[in-house]
């Protein structure tokens, strides 16, 4: 029998922008054996009881000042859900867009934890000549580091690099992260502030501590270079900084 996949993450109305997109790629992925989940942690019900409307499978989350808790919280109760029923665990961040056949070429592998690629902007303006964030200009990167020795350093992965062979990486994010449940089992989401710098607006997140744990377990992380996906980040008027100080 085909492994069981559930396919969810937490989301909220801050995206509600990219919403009808997101729901309409989950719903065209081609694995036949696959059940959605998404975990809401928005403040109210409206975006809830809009995604119920669009019947999609989805549980509504307690609202916590932190948005690093609110993301914590939900993809907690992803992992639960996923070692209770499933095989594996594919989190597509809500601004996430995949090929429609990342499951079928994800279990090609055979490997635990993998990534597909996306790409974030390098350089914001200064937020004062635009939004809460700034205008998004300069280079695009792919969110992957490799890793440069055996201590946890890392560096940047350039575009140039991607090549469409399977790789190893040091540190990726979580928009399209692919787990195997006895990961799951091993590894609970979590983040600290230890090494935040709220002076320049720099939070470390739940993936920076997911891929730190994995390391620690000599579980390793591959990147699809070749499972290139759309990130709608364009529309989007925030920075994490900003949000988790107010």
């Amino acid at each position: 029998m085909n492994p069981k996949i559930l396919v969810g993450s937490p989301v909220n109305e801050m995206y509600d922008y990219c919403l009808e997109e997101y729901i309409k790629a989950l719903k065209s992925l081609t694995y036949q054996n696959y059940d959605i989940l998404l975990i809401d942690n928005s403040k109210g019900n409206n975006f809830f009881n809009k995604i119920k409307s669009l019947n999609i499978p989805v549980i509504k989350a307690d609202f916590l000042k932190e948005p690093r808790d609110r993301m914590v919280q939900c993809r907690n109760i992803l992992r639960e859900k996923a070692i209770e029923n499933y095989d594996y665990f594919l989190n597509l961040d809500q601004d996430v867009i995949p090929p429609k056949d990342i499951i079928e070429r994800f279990l090609s592998h055979k490997r635990r934890v993998l990534t597909g690629i996306y790409f974030n902007y390098k350089q914001f303006t200064p937020r004062e000549k635009g939004n809460s964030e700034g205008t998004r200009h300069g280079k695009l990167f792919p969110t992957i580091w490799a890793p440069i020795d055996n201590q946890g350093n890392i560096r940047q992965i350039e575009e140039k690099e991607l090549n469409g062979d399977l790789i190893q990486v040091g540190l990726c994010g979580s928009g399209c992260l692919f787990i195997h449940k006895s990961v799951l089992k091993k590894i609970k989401f979590r983040y600290s502030k230890e090494f935040d710098n709220p002076k320049i607006n720099k939070l470390v997140f739940d993936d920076s501590y997911f891929c730190h744990d994995l390391r620690e377990l000599h579980i390793p992380i591959y990147a699809d270079t070749s499972m290139i996906c759309k990130h709608l980040i364009k529309d989007k008027k925030w920075i994490w900084g900003n949000l988790a100080k107010t």
